[in-house]
């Protein structure tokens, strides 16, 4: 089992705690604002109120994250190496050594980099006892303020805007939240048969090896640690997740141009952050797959772009009408075909390939 008491002290001992001042603009006065622009451009509706913003420590983020996980990862937990007969015991508290120092070093690392969350849970049955938050990471904030020579209001708008565009994409889409929670389920459920299958307690052959070290060191893990059938799982996960933070982007750059006169340089200077990191966060970041974050980013909001200009903020709005019409990876990087797909290809000749 993983030692989630541990996990947290590792994960907050490495956090620390930020150096300096924290914001102080309003939150509740910049997400009231923001629902409204980012509601009557997209043509979202909440079907309910959206969470109160919140502005939180490092350490806070950790701990509510920790319990997120917890709820993902224990179920698989308890029921890891059910046909390890005898060994069960021993693989299990293998597996939780493991699992436990990296869950703290990973909450650890990101918790000094995240600077807002929509916080959703991913499994249907835990969202009634765990509400959505909507929270802001203020040590980070103020960090990313001043490393950016940003104005500070400007800055936190920004940022507000881009949760408040998720809080209205899992509010305002009914089919949203269960389609991504069934992914998850599948992933979980192919992890639990991962673990159960005997070939786990036997040495890697010299191909396996080859093969992880590969993927390691083209920055792939996920191609390393899974099969066929759970890539196509985490295909599928990566072009909703792309959409989902693509849109947020697009509208972000749609709807505030009049509230953030400085937007192209704040643009700037947050890729330059992406590419500035040291030697060893870019390691980490590609072990965690926090390159592949930064890629469905860019290639999500490349797409919401084209959709737009070629069929107008309706055709966007037809990518939340189901999950039949979220686009695959390919027609992430075609647009054209996912506009032929869905039969609003007839604005196409305006569009350029993404």
């Amino acid at each position: 089992m993983i030692d989630w008491i541990l996990a947290e002290k590792i994960a907050g001992y490495l956090a620390g705690r930020g150096d300096g001042g924290v914001p102080t603009s309003d939150l509740a006065e910049l997400a009231r604002e923001s629902e409204r622009r980012v509601t009557a451009y997209t043509g979202l509706q909440p079907a309910r109120p959206l969470p109160e913003p919140e502005g939180i420590g490092r350490r806070e983020w950790v701990a509510s994250n920790v319990e997120a996980m917890r709820g993902l990862l224990d179920p698989v937990m308890e029921r890891a190496g059910k046909g390890a007969g005898p060994l069960r015991p021993a693989m299990q508290l293998a597996i939780g050594v493991v699992m436990t120092t990296e869950m703290g070093v990973v909450l650890g690392y990101l918790a000094q980099r995240v600077l807002g969350q929509y916080e959703l849970v991913l499994l249907d049955e835990a969202a009634q006892d765990r509400p959505p938050r909507l929270l802001f990471v203020l040590p980070n904030l103020g960090q990313a303020v001043r490393a950016f020579g940003a104005e500070e209001r400007e800055f936190m708008t920004w940022v507000t805007l881009h949760e408040v565009t998720h809080a209205v994409q899992f509010s305002g889409v009914p089919w949203l939240h269960g389609y991504l929670a069934g992914l998850v389920r599948e992933l979980l459920q192919s992890a639990e048969m991962r673990i159960d299958t005997p070939r786990k307690l036997r040495l890697p052959r010299a191909a396996e090896v080859r093969r992880v070290a590969g993927a390691l060191r083209h920055g792939d893990l996920i191609t390393a640690v899974t099969s066929s059938a759970e890539r196509e799982t985490l295909d599928r996960v990566q072009a909703v997740m792309a959409v989902i933070e693509g849109h947020a982007e697009h509208v972000m750059d749609a709807v505030a141009p009049d509230l953030l006169p400085s937007l192209p340089k704040l643009r700037l200077a947050l890729d330059r952050r992406r590419q500035s990191q040291s030697g060893l966060s870019r390691l980490i970041a590609r072990v965690l797959g926090l390159e592949l974050k930064m890629r469905q980013y860019e290639q999500g909001k490349q797409f919401c772009d084209a959709v737009v200009g070629a069929a107008g903020t309706e055709g966007l709005h037809h990518v939340f009408s189901g999950p039949e019409a979220l686009p695959t990876l390919p027609e992430l990087d075609e647009p054209r075909a996912w506009l032929r797909r869905t039969g609003l290809d007839g604005a196409s000749p305006q569009l350029s390939s993404a």
